[in-house]
């Protein structure tokens, strides 16, 4: 295949070089090209407080328990009597309702207040998203903060509120570097993700299986390496260790919210009662700090100008990266190889022939708008991040009294209350979507695209794009592209896959059993 390339026509990752309109863009998006709009003040979408009630106000239903006995019993059924899933489920069936009151781990002693009201239905969900009405301070994973000892002492771009001014400085920084990088990012994928399938392919024939995971770590740090900074780790000190040194720091984060597979008696104090402390985490963050730092001086050139600091700076551009980035091709690629390996031959099939096809018509290249040619491979990427978001869980604190509607009832919240909402039983609606627990790879076709305001994996509806005002992921549409590139590459590269999957701390672990090359 010839080296692929990047044009911009309708499909395009858009960043304004202009600052100072004050009004959002009014571009009415017709098909769901990848954008993202630079704008001063937010696109609020209509929340449910902001609907008339249709009927009288139901009291949400559900309890806390008792103090320090009540959290502690919800985070033991979360994580081990019960499990996630089962968790919430029980509680719609026990409740008779989609919107109740629970306690959510971590609670004592990480969490001073465990309490939020429980939103698990695709109509009171968007409410999480709308900042006029909800609060994002500190809310990025829950109802604990980690110590910010984790990013250098800063509060980082995930952590702050819109109404925060620190939040349109730093994350038109992000947009800064998407753009500045835009024309490596093709390309780029396909080296790194070329090199992963031979490094599959070896292990298959040594082996009879390949395991997904760590090839697919490597070659998305590189990517995103080569792609946003120009630099190869490999040439640099931190070689190959990139994302080891991400992994450990993160799961020092997350540990108060995931469990790692240990006996109950050992995580409970190990993990679920106490933080992991900072400093045992520090000399992989130093090691990281130092090969962003060197590699993104035209960006941190850029923040000095916009008035953030270096440290500030690349505090964030390693957050953004390893954390959100590195983070969500950790998840979601798996993710795809696991339904659309299920989909069998037939699905791949249609895959492969899609996307030969429009590559062969558009000269043997890979374009952003070739890619718009192939209805069933974006339609597959979206159903991916439907059935199986990567960002599972969203927090807001209520900014004032609100009232939420959920299909069938009416909630009176008040001010200060924390909303959270678990978005797999979101996008999983079955009041929304037709055969909602299955993977349905050609859903979101033809009129089947009015429905990707349901998907919401990003902070916000799939129809809507990140701005300075709102807190959609500012590289929403970068990971969407990245995860077309990964179904592109495959199918450009085989006809079919066989996988094996079983679960892991993070999403999906993936096995290859076979891979059949490329014969048409």
């Amino acid at each position: 295949m010839a080296s692929p390339s990047l044009t911009f026509p309708s499909l395009q990752l858009q960043f304004p070089t202009h600052t100072k309109s004050s009004k959002p863009s009014k571009r009415k998006l017709i098909v769901r090209p990848i954008f993202a709009s630079v704008s001063e003040k937010p696109s609020v979408p209509v929340s449910q407080s902001q609907v008339t009630p249709p009927g009288p106000i139901r009291k949400i239903p559900g309890d806390y328990g008792l103090p320090f006995i009540g959290p502690i019993k919800d985070r033991l059924d979360y994580f081990y009597n019960q499990g996630r899933e089962e968790f919430f489920r029980s509680r719609v069936k026990k409740h008779q309702s989609t919107v109740f009151r629970s306690n959510m781990p971590p609670g004592p002693f990480i969490s001073s207040n465990s309490k939020v009201i429980v939103l698990l239905d695709g109509k009171s969900f968007p409410v999480l998203f709308d900042v006029s009405k909800v609060e994002k301070k500190d809310v990025f994973t829950g109802t604990f903060m980690p110590s910010t000892e984790f990013t250098g002492g800063f509060r980082v771009l995930s952590y702050l509120d819109p109404s925060e001014p620190d939040h349109t400085k730093l994350k038109r920084l992000l947009f800064f570097l998407l753009q500045s990088s835009r024309d490596r990012v093709i390309p780029e994928f396909h080296s790194c993700f070329s090199e992963l399938f031979e490094t599959l392919e070896s292990e298959l024939a040594a082996k009879g299986k390949a395991s997904f995971a760590d090839p697919n770590d490597q070659a998305s740090f590189n990517f995103l390496a080569r792609a946003l900074y120009g630099t190869k780790p490999a040439d640099t000190k931190l070689g190959t260790d990139g994302p080891g040194l991400i992994t450990k720091w993160v799961v020092f984060q997350l540990s108060p919210i995931l469990t790692l597979g240990l006996p109950k008696f050992i995580e409970e104090p190990l993990i679920h009662t106490f933080p992991l402390p900072a400093f045992l985490a520090k000399s992989s963050y130093q090691k990281l700090y130092d090969f962003f730092y060197d590699a993104s001086t035209h960006v941190l050139d850029e923040g000095e100008k916009m008035g953030i600091s270096r440290e500030e700076a690349c505090h964030n551009l390693l957050f953004a990266t390893c954390f959100n980035s590195f983070g969500g091709m950790k998840i979601i690629f798996p993710t795809i190889l696991k339904w659309v390996g299920r989909g069998g031959v037939k699905l791949h099939t249609q895959l492969a022939q899609e996307i030969r096809s429009v590559v062969k018509s558009n000269g043997g290249k890979v374009t952003m708008a070739s890619m718009e040619q192939m209805p069933l491979m974006k339609s597959t990427v979206y159903e991916a991040f439907r059935i199986e978001p990567p960002v599972s869980l969203q927090y807001g604190k209520a900014k004032q009294d609100l009232v939420i509607e959920s299909h069938d009832s009416v909630f009176k919240v008040k001010e200060g209350e924390m909303l959270f909402g678990y978005q797999p039983f979101a996008t999983k609606d079955p009041k929304i979507f037709e055969r909602s627990e299955e993977f349905v790879p050609d859903r979101f076709v033809g009129e089947g695209e009015k429905l990707l305001k349901h998907v919401l994996w990003s902070n916000g509806p799939e129809t809507e794009n990140p701005t300075l005002g709102n807190k959609q992921c500012a590289g929403k549409d970068f990971v969407v592209l990245a995860a077309r590139l990964f179904v592109v590459e495959l199918f450009l590269r085989y006809d079919s896959f066989d996988i094996e999957v079983s679960s892991s701390v993070l999403g999906s672990a993936v096995n290859l059993t076979s891979l059949k090359r490329a014969s048409f």
